[in-house]
């Protein structure tokens, strides 16, 4: 009996459900599991795939009142696509300026819930000094404890699109595509202070 005790209690630990704790709360992202993807047309031939290496942010979810906001700070130096090179001119005021522009932020106006998760989140995207709104479509989404370190956690898979142009980013258009794929994967802790 105390063996079928144990084994349910891990199953409700580990479970993607969301009432395994309280759903409202504030929530810090892991840096480690939290990456901002993109992808964009290399000369129509083919497509290159980068990633910003560091982000920092936060974000509050209420899943029974259905609201949630997030803010997210992109450090725009930590670009990567696999070649420092590339990178190096990704830095440069043909693209990204990092020099004068060194964070990239977003922050949300609106977020949908589908049910008791979320399905889209609206926002607004600084990047080269330019805000403009960004459609976020939220692909996975899941609560619980996190099964290694027993912490509360919520994380999310997102992908959304913009073009480059509507940043004032138009070097080598149209060779290098204006449209830029995002696809972002997120992971957040509870804030200590909603759960102790």
């Amino acid at each position: 009996m105390i063996r079928l005790t144990v084994c349910i209690l891990v199953a409700l630990l580990s479970s993607g459900s969301t009432q395994a704790f309280a759903a409202s709360g504030s929530y810090t992202l892991d840096p480690a599991h939290t990456y901002l993807h993109f992808s964009v047309s290399h000369l129509g031939f083919s497509t290159l795939y980068g990633r910003f290496d560091k982000t920092s942010g936060k974000f509050s979810l209420d899943l029974k009142a259905k609201t949630a906001a997030a803010e997210v700070k992109i450090d725009a130096t930590s670009i990567s696509t696999g070649m420092q090179k590339r990178d190096e001119h990704l830095l440069s005021p043909d693209f990204f300026n990092a020099v004068e522009y060194p964070v990239i932020t977003f922050k949300s106006t609106t977020v949908k819930f589908n049910g008791e998760v979320p399905a889209s989140i609206e926002g607004d995207l600084t990047l080269l000094g330019v805000t403009r709104p960004v459609s976020l479509n939220v692909t996975a989404f899941k609560c619980g404890v996190n099964p290694i370190n027993q912490k509360k956690l919520c994380g999310l898979d997102a992908t959304g699109k913009i073009k480059r142009s509507d940043f004032g980013m138009k070097y080598a258009l149209p060779n290098i595509g204006d449209d830029i794929k995002l696809i972002i994967s997120a992971e957040g802790y509870q804030a200590q202070e909603d759960f102790e």
